[in-house]
């Protein structure tokens, strides 16, 4: 063998045996872009590639993108998220050929999980480019009824007051608490307590900040005063993951307990009914978290096996039971009183006429109360959605004193009365603002399908005197989307004789979102154009009608 080729294999032979320490001794970019690119390009201009090696985690057009990247072993050192935030559930994009979005809950499950060990273990520094994404204002926070569990459970009223403002704290999950525990142990994570800039403006920060040679502080593991410094007048914030010895690290292993993917159900239930040992009080900040374990329950899993046996140890426990159900009768808000009975429910507390009877009390309290508004009629309508609260109509009393009231009314309609539902149709046309609006709610869960009704209504509309409410009537009758001919045609009539724009234009809006496939177009057409009173600000849906028809 020549001396040059021993000298090349040489060379070979030392490029393999150094390459992986030279790669392991390099830092990994993962990169989350949901929306702009523009943070990450910043990032990939200034970090030297011998240094920093980028990864894209997000694969478009494969949903379980996050989950390749665990598969694929990939470690992060830093991680940079690009995305919309704004209701603190999800990154998402606002762009249309963007489908990619990632849950806070799918955040939560992976770092909770043993099932991706490696994406987030070794993290050094976290950028979450999104509104809001350590807003330290609390998403949730204790009621009334919190304090009052804790004195009935033998607490002084000053002490109650004082774990109710703890519990505050710990169960508040802000967006930064939950950040801190998605990314547990990461010394530095930076976000926004408020609106973060755009893609384009925070790329002109970051390349102010990489121009003043700050590159060593990338995943160093250190804030940087520098960056903080540029982003501060667009409300950039630092914090660190949860800690050992951090307070909330208790609170984040209950949080886990839920998120685990390595807990099969019956052991997430087992956690449940210990959870459930505890303070009501406290019980109560978990709700959201128990009211889905008890929901994910099969009925094979209700049957046999280790599900069964938890269950019917959370059945035969009475002192749980007893307090569980004495919190919920007394929860301020109905919707918490409701989840709780239908938790009470799946877990075999509440037989199904049990559960009937406790929530026909609880609407019984509603109807003899005067402050019934469209909270009340919207839970009611969500409570029958299947129909099977019906059955218990005949139970619900209503107070002399509160019978003449639509919002009254729209409750027992909710639950199948033809009295209620035929007092509530006539509220549609009605003078009342507020009736009106219990009336659209209530159609909103309730649509109309007869179409006797849905004529009475049409006649009834063209008969109103006052424009304002001929006009909300209308916008009800739009979103019914409707394909009865007379009720259309009632609705022409009425065209020509409207003394109103805004009137036309609500019947416009009516008939274009209808099946005017059954009117006579070029009659409809010459009716429109002839009666229509001149539009104020240039063209409008009157318009838009009149091409529809000609084009069809």
């Amino acid at each position: 063998m020549s001396t040059f080729a021993k000298f090349l294999l040489l060379a070979v032979l030392l490029v393999s045996v150094w390459t992986p320490y030279a790669h392991a001794d390099s830092k990994t970019v993962c990169t989350i872009t949901v929306n702009s690119s523009d943070e990450k390009q910043i990032f990939r201009r200034y970090l030297p590639e011998d240094e920093f090696q980028f990864v894209e985690l997000v694969e478009h057009g494969r949903p379980d993108w996050l989950e390749s990247a665990c598969r694929k072993g990939v470690r992060c050192d830093v991680l940079l998220i690009s995305g919309h935030f704004d209701d603190g559930a999800q990154f998402y994009s606002d762009r249309l050929d963007t489908r990619e979005f990632l849950p806070v809950e799918e955040m939560q499950r992976i770092s909770c999980s043993d099932s991706c060990p490696g994406l987030f273990s070794q993290l050094q520094e976290v950028h979450l480019f999104g509104c809001n994404t350590l807003n330290a204002e609390p998403l949730r926070s204790t009621s009334a009824e919190i304090a009052r569990s804790l004195v009935r459970s033998g607490h002084s009223p000053a002490a109650a007051e004082r774990l109710s403002r703890l519990l505050n704290e710990r169960h508040g999950d802000s967006n930064r608490e939950r950040m801190r525990q998605i990314f547990k142990d990461v010394p530095v994570i930076y976000g926004f307590s408020s609106k973060a800039p755009l893609g384009p403006t925070a790329a002109s920060v970051l390349d102010r900040y990489f121009q003043s040679g700050a590159k060593a502080e990338i995943g160093s593991g250190r804030a940087s005063a520098k960056l903080l410094s540029l982003f501060a007048p667009v409300s950039m914030t630092v914090t660190a993951g949860v800690a050992a010895v951090d307070a909330q690290a208790a609170y984040r292993q209950d949080v886990c307990e839920f998120s685990d993917d390595r807990s099969s159900p019956a052991q997430k239930l087992k956690f449940v009914h210990r959870l459930l040992g505890r303070e009501m009080a406290e019980v109560r900040m978990f709700l959201d978290h128990i009211q889905k374990v008890a929901a994910s329950l099969t009925d094979a899993g209700r049957q046999t096996g280790a599900e069964s046996r938890v269950l019917e140890e959370i059945a035969h426990d009475q002192a749980a039971r007893g307090r569980f159900l004495e919190f919920a009768r007394d929860a301020d808000e109905r919707t918490v009183r409701v989840r709780m009975l239908d938790v009470a429910n799946r877990l075999g507390w509440l037989s199904p006429s049990e559960h009937r009877s406790e929530l026909v009390a609880m609407l019984n309290g509603q109807l003899a109360a005067d402050a019934v508004g469209s909270t009340e009629v919207d839970l009611a309508c969500a409570l029958d959605r299947e129909r099977e609260l019906g059955r218990e109509l005949y139970r619900l009393q209503v107070p002399p004193a509160q019978a003449s009231k639509v919002t009254h009314a729209a409750i027992l309609a909710c639950l199948g009365s033809a009295d209620g539902r035929a007092r509530v149709l006539r509220a549609l046309t009605s003078s009342r603002d507020d009736d009106v609006e219990i009336a659209q709610l209530y159609l909103s869960h309730r649509p109309i399908s007869d179409v006797h009704e849905l004529r009475a209504i049409a006649a009834e509309i063209a008969h109103m005197s006052g424009s304002d409410g001929q006009v909300r009537a209308l916008d009800t009758l739009a979103r019914l989307r409707l394909t009865d001919g007379e009720s259309l045609q009632e609705l022409t009539r009425l065209f020509p004789l409207a003394r109103s724009v805004h009137v036309q234009r609500a019947i416009a809006g009516v008939l274009i979102r209808a099946d005017y496939a059954t009117l006579p177009k070029p009659d409809l057409v010459r009716t429109l154009r002839q009666h229509r009173l001149k539009s104020p600000d240039g063209e409008d849906v009157i318009d838009v009608l009149i091409r529809r028809l000609q084009l069809g």
